[in-house]
């Protein structure tokens, strides 16, 4: 049996808090440990609770979204952060994730795809959801014409497991789907990093976005 995933609130409307609560609190691998209005009461929260993820609004008082997740990395760096906000705006997202979000998705979606992420990004995955993926995408590929930056060929494997890399899929999850060794998956990671230039995980992911690696559906 998987262990309770334990989640904190933040967001500085009482009826939104209230709302997901109970909504979380139907779910049977989910427990909401706490809520929190602001930023500065999240943080003081999280001293006294123990939390797997943090379900955060950006739009705050005291401390917004981006600086509370920036403070929560620093001072939890194992805590997962999750963006359940309004504003699809690009900015918006990229410095959310920048700040160390593991996922992004907006309230006006439903119950199911609210618990996909919490899940996803539990298990160490990161989450973005069509929208917001909809919105990278758009904006990354404005500049492609006109990148002077010749396209790194890459292989067919390498391409697939990029895909899910993107997908925000963990190496369990991309070692199942393509009947490969979790050690395998690692290599494909690394010589994708070295590859396109790039430091870690995330840049990975926004690189391929950014140069056309990967194609989404519209």
């Amino acid at each position: 049996m998987k262990n309770m995933i334990k989640v904190v609130l933040a967001d500085d409307h009482q009826i939104v808090l209230d709302g997901l609560k109970s909504l979380l609190e139907r779910e049977k691998e989910i427990c909401p440990v706490g809520e929190a209005l602001n930023g500065v009461e999240l943080l003081k929260l999280l001293k006294e609770k123990q939390a797997d993820v943090a379900v955060v609004d950006i739009d705050m008082p005291l401390m917004n979204g981006i600086e509370t997740t920036k403070e929560i990395k620093r001072l939890y760096p194992e805590m997962k952060v999750l963006i359940l906000s309004m504003y699809n705006d690009h900015e918006y997202i990229r410095r959310l994730i920048e700040a160390g979000a593991s996922g992004y998705i907006l309230k006006n979606k439903g119950k199911e795809e609210l618990v996909s992420a919490i899940h996803k990004i539990a298990d160490g995955g990161q989450y973005l959801g069509d929208a917001i993926l909809k919105v990278l995408i758009d904006e990354m590929q404005k500049p492609v014409k006109t990148l002077n930056d010749k396209k790194v060929p890459l292989t067919k494997r390498e391409t697939d497991v990029l895909k899910l890399i993107v997908e925000g899929n963990t190496t369990p999850q991309i070692s199942d789907a393509l009947c490969i060794a979790h050690s395998t998956v690692e290599t494909h990671r690394r010589n994708l990093i070295d590859k396109l230039g790039v430091a870690n995980t995330k840049e990975l992911i926004k690189q391929a976005i950014k140069n056309g690696y990967v194609k989404f559906p519209r």
